[in-house]
């Protein structure tokens, strides 16, 4: 079936390929259509080259796209990894995070390694050593939704 199609649109079924897996590109999120289609694109106009030779089957495209794919997307992903700079904000959406170092009052006392304190308008659970309800703690760690205090 794939030597037949390859048969019938010659050279352009390529192209076809590419620009239908393009085109997903829009409907599929992330970005990993796009260096399939290019790959298909480059096969495409390879094909247009050498598509008299007698030496270019249909086996050979296969092989010569599914190894463009392989390198199009490894190079389109260090393109974008080297392009990717770091957040401004890079504590933006990890709340407990951005918490370690501020200073807080114990709400409940701290009673077998647990407690509660309240920072800004919520009221967080944490762990650390025994204390009395009004002692004055500091944020030292966070995993999850729990914060790890320690005596100030």
């Amino acid at each position: 079936m794939i030597a037949r199609i390859i048969t019938e649109l010659g050279p352009w079924v390529w192209w076809v390929a590419g620009f239908v897996l393009l085109a997903a590109e829009v409907v599929v999120p992330g970005v990993f259509l796009v260096w399939i289609g290019l790959a298909a694109l480059i096969t495409g106009l390879a094909s247009l080259l050498l598509w008299e030779s007698a030496w270019w089957s249909w086996h050979v495209q296969l092989v010569i796209f599914a190894l463009l794919a392989i390198a199009v997307t490894l190079a389109g992903r260090r393109l974008l990894s080297a392009s990717d700079k770091g957040s401004d904000e890079p504590l933006l959406n990890q709340r407990t995070a951005s918490l370690v170092g501020r200073t807080a009052v114990l709400e409940q006392p701290i009673r077998e390694g647990r407690g509660r304190i309240r920072l800004d308008d919520t009221i967080w659970s944490v762990e650390g050593p025994d204390l009395p309800a009004g002692s004055r703690v500091r944020v030292a760690g966070a995993h999850g939704g729990q914060l790890r205090v320690e005596a100030q």
